[in-house]
């Protein structure tokens, strides 16, 4: 992984740092990438049973596009003077979908630790994952429409499920900033924990994930997801067929006879 993500495992638990503190965690191409490329290799790694995406510093988690690189890059897409006109902007699809789609599809329990400012891509990265433990101190924003562009990394898609779509809609065309205290209240944030304690806190969170029933969780996913967009019957159907996965499950014994023998299962995450 290149030094803009850092990427390490331990306990079953992968945590994937963004790593550019100077820049707030500003996404340029090499940050994207390496982001992309770390939640590939934990979403394909049989070790790993829960991801937590985090960011080094403490101001922000990710602001969204790096603004200086994408400038440059506009003028080189542009062709400078007596160029063609505008291209179309390929980063939505070489980086921000795969990423996004690496982190909700993931068949594993994703927790963002937001430690300061997500904005942009970056709050669309920190609504994609499952649960958000968030620092007192940060703040949400949408951003697109101040820098002339539409809503982006799915969150047209996320935003509305989470706070409804009048409350979006007002999000996105009047951009602000939603602090630690609103965004709890408006499901944004899982719990809100003291900026110190945020990295502590997000792995306790991320590390009992990691320990629990995999497979299980997995289906939890699926489960919600496919229910948002299908009717009741088709998701009444849906569920049937996951928790016949979910119970053919290793852990579903465990968990049974712990239950039974009043002890704390010991899940395989099989």
């Amino acid at each position: 992984m290149a030094d803009t993500v850092l990427y390490e495992v331990s306990d079953a638990l992968a945590i994937i740092t963004l790593n550019r503190p100077a820049a707030m965690n500003a996404l340029n191409v090499e940050a994207k990438v390496a982001l992309r490329e770390a939640l590939r290799t934990a979403a394909a790694d049989p070790g790993v049973r829960a991801v937590l995406l985090t960011a080094a510093g403490d101001r922000a988690f990710c602001v969204g596009q790096d603004l200086k690189e994408h400038i440059e890059l506009l003028a080189a897409q542009d062709g400078g003077e007596g160029g063609d006109g505008p291209g179309r902007l390929s980063t939505v699809s070489e980086h921000y979908n795969p990423i996004v789609r690496a982190i909700a599809g993931m068949a594993k329990p994703v927790v963002a630790g937001v430690n300061g400012v997500a904005a942009g891509a970056g709050f669309g990265f920190a609504l994609a994952a499952d649960y958000r433990v968030v620092a007192d101190t940060a703040t949400f924003t949408t951003s697109f429409a101040g820098v002339a562009l539409t809503a982006d990394s799915g969150v047209s898609w996320t935003l509305p499920r989470v706070v409804g779509p009048g409350r979006a809609t007002d999000l996105l065309l009047f951009p602000r900033s939603v602090d630690a205290e609103e965004a709890l209240r408006l499901g944004i944030a899982g719990r809100v924990v003291p900026a110190a304690d945020l990295r502590a806190e997000a792995e306790k969170v991320a590390r009992r994930l990691a320990a629990g029933p995999t497979v299980a969780y997995a289906a939890l996913k699926e489960s919600v997801a496919h229910g948002l967009t299908h009717s009741l019957e088709e998701t009444l159907e849906k569920e049937d067929e996951l928790q016949g996965r979910a119970g053919a499950s290793e852990d579903h014994r465990i968990a049974v006879r712990a239950f039974l023998a009043k002890e704390s299962p010991q899940y395989l995450g099989r």
